[in-house]
């Protein structure tokens, strides 16, 4: 029969892609989609970042300053390093030592206009008193107030001017006796806090960076069911004191203290930073026996800011002197609100971005240490 003489054709069969290939092919497409995502985001923070720091102070005083850094080592050599760049920049002349060294010789020596002393917890206020006893004029500029502040008392009365970075603390010094106090917080250093590029492993939709004060210990405790279930990273030391520990424990790194890259690299790979501030009546090295309440916002409100990330953050009375809450930087003021507004702004990518961009630029046209190094050179010697 003709149909039995007719060759039968061999059919190959199709093999179906691999799962394994499949990943690969899903893993790179969603890489390439993250990598476009944020380098476009990426690309608005340094159309927005460049003409923000265009606006920085740039005034040259003709002044010679002494800087007397804190010579504490980390975590303070950061601050050091990020106060005596930004001098550089707006004095004429800028002679730098630390609480170490023989600092009225040095002074006594070269004849400063001023000299700046940061922290002065470990300075021995005597060489303030040689200092002007030749009539140089010396300041400092407490960066831990209202939390050491038994300590700030006796140090105080022996400088020309007081900074402190707690508007609370102003009147606690002048009724001290302190004749100039002055405010002024702390602030970012763009150099170090700035939009970047973060790798892979740094993004998590929320992160926490810093130690886990009884405060914070108790307000997390709330949150921990919630936050097990998120894409979470949380760094700093005390965190075993939490109640339900491991529920979080995979997603904490304990014990360790970043530099600001490594910081600043988490901030950036963030999509919700969470803030909050240490209770002023904390039992951990707190030397507040006065118990004057904290007003003032922390450090880590500008560096956040600064990064271009969404900063949720606990009230304090003075944040809005700097930031309005719901247009640059978000608030709450329980544990459930954190909650709701984690879950809401991580549904609202739109609106996320618009409020971390503005919290950025806000941040770095006010909040700089140019800004508040400008203001203190100003107080010093206004006109």
């Amino acid at each position: 029969m003709a149909a039995s003489t007719q060759k039968r054709r061999h059919v190959v069969p199709v093999s179906k892609p691999s799962s394994r290939l499949r990943d690969v092919a899903k893993g790179r497409a969603d890489g390439y989609r993250l990598g476009w995502e944020h380098g476009h985001w990426y690309g608005k923070c340094e159309s927005v970042l460049i003409p923000a720091l265009s606006q920085q102070p740039a005034q040259m005083r003709p002044i010679h300053v002494l800087f007397v850094a804190t010579g504490k080592g980390f975590p303070y050599s950061p601050l050091d390093e990020a106060i005596s760049s930004t001098l550089r920049g707006l004095v004429t002349q800028l002679t730098i030592t630390d609480s170490k060294q023989p600092v009225a010789e040095i002074a006594i020596r070269i004849r400063p206009d001023i000299v700046i002393v940061l922290d002065g917890l470990m300075f021995d206020v005597a060489q303030i008193s040689a200092i002007r006893s030749h009539g140089i004029r010396t300041a400092i500029w407490f960066t831990d107030d209202p939390y050491y502040t038994d300590m700030t008392s006796s140090i105080a009365l022996h400088y020309d001017d007081v900074f402190t970075l707690e508007l609370n603390c102003v009147d606690f010094y002048r009724n001290l006796g302190c004749n100039r106090v002055h405010y002024l917080p702390l602030g970012t250093y763009p150099a170090e806090f700035r939009p970047r590029n973060p790798e892979r492993k740094l993004r998590h939709d929320v992160c926490f960076i810093g130690s886990a004060y009884w405060n914070r210990v108790g307000f997390f405790d709330q949150v921990t069911p919630y936050l097990a279930t998120k894409d979470t990273h949380i760094s700093g030391i005390w965190w075993e004191r939490l109640r339900d520990f491991n529920l979080l424990k995979n997603k904490i790194e304990l014990g360790r203290w970043m530099g600001p890259q490594e910081t600043a690299g988490m901030y950036n790979g963030a999509k919700i930073v969470i803030n909050m501030h240490r209770s002023h009546d904390d039992e951990t090295f707190n030397n507040n026996s006065a118990g004057i309440m904290a007003v003032s916002p922390n450090p880590r409100t500008f560096e956040i800011a600064s990064c271009g990330t969404l900063q949720l953050t606990d009230v304090r009375d003075d944040l809005v002197s700097f930031y309005t809450p719901g247009v640059d930087i978000v608030t709450y003021s329980s544990p459930q609100e954190m909650i709701e507004k984690i879950e809401y702004y991580l549904n609202h990518e739109d609106e996320r971005r618009e409020i971390a961009i503005r919290g950025m630029e806000r941040t770095l046209r006010q909040h700089t240490y140019a800004n508040r190094l400008d203001m203190m050179l100003n107080l010093l010697y206004p006109g």
